[in-house]
């Protein structure tokens, strides 16, 4: 009983000692340090904005795209399709050119996944860039929490 009491006893002194020397910032002295990281974070806030705007502008080209090779390579499919029914009671030359589409078909398949890729890719970015901006969002929450200790301790 007595080591469990002792083990309560420092968990509980250990926590509200956390608690205590849990802010970075703590004088009026430190608040030139406190007001450079806070304007630091401000501009990378700043620069993460910009870049998730221009993110965001480029997607609608990405989906377009994306749109443009699906129908391509759905055009593409049909008259290689119908190329090859022709093929089947025509001669070597309409072999040959069932060949050519089939291979065009293939060609624009495979633009249809780098396409589809390229708006993944974006989407994570964009992704990324929101993460980014809501985790200097909370720092830069904290400090402005930092700030006003600092303000009230010194009206006191």
């Amino acid at each position: 009983m007595k080591k469990y009491l002792f083990f309560l006893t420092t968990v509980f002194f250990l926590l509200t000692a956390q608690a205590s020397f849990s802010q970075k910032y703590k004088t009026a002295a430190d608040t030139i340090s406190l007001n450079k990281e806070y304007m630091q974070l401000s501009a990378d806030i700043a620069d993460l904005t910009e870049k998730l705007t221009i993110a965001q502008n480029k997607m609608p080209k990405y989906q377009e795209k994306a749109g443009d090779a699906v129908s391509d390579a759905q055009k593409a499919a049909i008259k290689s399709s119908e190329q090859s029914a022709k093929a089947i009671d025509g001669d070597v030359g309409d072999a040959k050119r069932a060949n050519r589409k089939a291979k065009k078909a293939l060609r624009d398949a495979r633009d249809v996944e780098n396409a589809n890729d390229n708006v993944k890719d974006q989407e994570k970015k964009i992704a990324k860039l929101n993460d980014q901006i809501s985790k200097k969002q909370e720092k830069l929450q904290k400090l402005e929490v930092m700030r006003m200790v600092i303000r009230s301790k010194g009206v006191m």
